[in-house]
């Protein structure tokens, strides 16, 4: 018998799968053409204008579509109970920013995590979290009809998983999707990254990404 958790736990990642298939049906599989070719990071052409959102950062301010042009911007939906795959991966991606620090702050790729977990993930916690594997990481997040129609956009999900019975009901743990979106300095929708991750792979992608900017 499957008891409720693994069922939210099979419907998110049927969910996600799901997602990712509708994204590379609409977005195509072809690396747009002035891009250099990638290893680790999957670019779509053409890339897709992401509908209008709006998440708080660490900081208190806005973050909204205008703050993320001019770079390239790896986005990674978590939160900061994760026992596993957030800090796995948020230390993979410092790993990844040391190497690309050579690149003029102004053009540098960014990464930004987006807690899903809004309950017990205040701004402050999110920023004190992320900026524990790397001091330039963006950290924001939101109420949770923003968070749903954020993920939306980016084609993937999450869902709270209450704990066994017994254990305190704010003890609960969130299902989230793995990979990491790609968004070019327009601001857009324009690849993905899924695991097992390669920091080496992401760090020269995104280097030559950047290098490749008009």
């Amino acid at each position: 018998m499957f008891n409720r958790t693994t069922v939210l736990v099979l419907v998110a990642a049927l969910a996600a799968a799901l997602g990712l298939w509708a994204a590379q049906r609409h977005f195509g599989t072809a690396a747009p053409s002035q891009w250099p070719q990638t290893q680790a990071v999957r670019l779509f052409a053409p890339p897709r204008e992401l509908p209008a959102y709006s998440l708080r950062q660490s900081d208190g301010t806005a973050l909204v579509p205008g703050e993320l042009k001019g770079h390239w911007t790896l986005v990674f939906l978590g939160f900061t109970h994760c026992p596993d795959i957030c800090p796995t991966t948020l230390g993979e991606m410092a790993q990844a920013q040391k190497q690309w620090a050579s690149i003029p702050e102004a053009l540098r790729p960014r990464v930004l995590f987006v807690s899903v977990d809004p309950e017990r993930d205040t701004p402050d916690r999110i920023g004190e979290y992320a900026h524990a594997f790397h001091k330039d990481t963006l950290a924001a997040t939101a109420d949770l009809p923003a968070l749903e129609r954020f993920a939306k956009s980016l084609s993937m999900v999450f869902a709270k998983v209450p704990p066994p019975e017994g254990v305190p009901a704010n003890q609960y743990s969130v299902d989230h999707s793995a990979s990491m979106a790609v968004l070019d300095p327009q601001g857009r929708m324009a690849g993905l990254i899924q695991p097992p991750l390669d920091p080496k792979a992401i760090a020269a992608d995104m280097a030559a990404l950047t290098e490749a900017m008009p």
